[in-house]
């Protein structure tokens, strides 16, 4: 089995705020996230170079022979087959960015401590496709086709669970149903693209699916749940209402009734009931969305873009997103009011009254919220926690004018 080592390079700065609290890899484009799609495609195992609050979650294993990926490199037939014909100490270039080296313990170890390390013999990438996931907008472009390949990656050279009696299935052959997945009464339409229906997956009655779709281990779509792809849920979710074009990284909900579209929802995120949001501008123009590095809103290029929500997020009953709205890391929003299109990290209320949400009232909640799924929070995880809460700060422009915190 290779030893995978992904690293972050300047697009990480670009997908904050989901990168706060993951490297590059841990995203979920498609189906699976990037790091799968190379275990699977290399046949190893990975681990990180990322920032330094994040290795203890994050951790590196060094071997005697790496492979080190840009994690936002999303892997392609002949790209992993050119990696896989690395010798030591070559590297595959794209435009002079590295896209991947193979490298023996001692040449890391000199590169990681900037010591003396022979020249790397680099091949530039002229006639291989390389798609990199470089911002916020490439989270939500041109993803039918990665579900396509990502459902063949989960399900080739293995059978499907028999489709249960009395589920409407469309274009059967393109529907995998795990074992332990119970599905009731509800159509899945694979005309457009394929179903994956993961393991212990509960589809309650009267669900409509319509492919592409990939569930995940445990998520559950209550009642009466409308379901167009693509569309992808992490581990452990829930869903109801209408969705369009979404992803959540794991461990979300969106249980009620209400609307989300073409949005990107990273884990132990709460949207409550009646919440919708707007991907649609009535001008018909492009959508334009928080940039990081730029600190201002830039043209995405997409005339449908809905809401980027990061970890920890909760909202209360008929929360208002506007088109193109960014949301930061371990914020508490409520009102039926039109919120602003950012949301700095770490924020308490709606509309134009906002508070700093305390580092320990955030942890109290995320405590809460992963107990009632059978998990802790770690040390790793509480310090992180901390670390964003800092880096974060510069945002929260209200901190400078002596406003209180909740």
């Amino acid at each position: 089995m290779r030893n995978l080592i992904f690293f972050d390079d300047s697009e990480r700065d670009h997908l904050l705020p989901f990168t706060y609290s993951r490297p590059v890899c841990e995203l979920r484009f498609g189906i699976l996230k990037i790091r799968e799609k190379w275990e699977h495609d290399l046949v190893g195992k990975g681990s990180y170079i990322t920032q330094d609050y994040l290795a203890e979650k994050y951790p590196i294993n060094i071997s005697n022979d790496n492979y080190v990926i840009s994690g936002s490199v999303i892997p392609n037939e002949r790209l992993v087959k050119l990696i896989s014909q690395l010798n030591f100490n070559e590297a595959l270039l794209s435009n002079e960015d590295l896209i991947a080296a193979r490298l023996n313990k001692q040449q890391f170890d000199n590169l990681m401590n900037n010591g003396p390390i022979d020249e790397l013999v680099g091949y530039e990438l002229t006639t291989t496709p390389v798609r990199k996931i470089n911002s916020l907008p490439d989270l939500l472009k041109d993803r039918k086709e990665e579900f396509e390949i990502d459902f063949e990656r989960i399900t080739k050279g293995r059978k499907s669970a028999a489709i249960p009696k009395g589920v409407n299935a469309i274009h059967p052959e393109k529907i995998f149903i795990e074992e332990g997945a119970q599905i009731s009464h509800s159509v899945l339409n694979a005309t457009e693209g394929s179903i994956y229906i993961g393991k212990n997956v509960l589809i309650m009655e009267g669900s409509f699916l319509r492919g592409p779709i990939g569930l995940g281990e445990g998520t559950v779509a209550k009642m009466g749940t409308y379901m167009y792809g693509p569309l992808a849920t992490g581990p452990h979710c829930k869903i109801g209402g209408e969705l369009n074009d979404v992803t959540m990284i794991g461990y979300s909900n969106k249980t009620h009734h209400g609307f989300l579209g073409h949005s990107y929802i990273g884990e132990w995120c709460n949207i409550g009931a009646g919440s919708s949001n707007s991907n649609l501008k009535n001008t018909y123009s492009n959508v334009r969305l928080w940039n990081y590095p730029s600190a201002e809103p830039l043209d995405t290029g997409l005339l449908f873009c809905g809401l980027f929500m990061a970890d920890h997020t909760k909202c209360g009953i008929n929360t208002t997103f506007n088109t193109g709205t960014v949301v930061g890391y371990a914020s508490n929003l409520y009102g039926p009011i039109m919120h602003p299109r950012f949301i700095p990290s770490f924020s308490w209320g709606g509309g134009t009254d906002w508070e700093t949400h305390k580092p320990q009232g955030a942890l109290n909640t995320a405590k809460s919220m992963m107990m009632r799924r059978g998990l802790t929070l770690s040390a790793a995880d509480e310090k992180i926690f901390i670390e964003i809460f800092n880096i974060s700060s510069p945002y929260r422009v209200w901190e400078n004018k002596g406003k209180k915190t909740s």
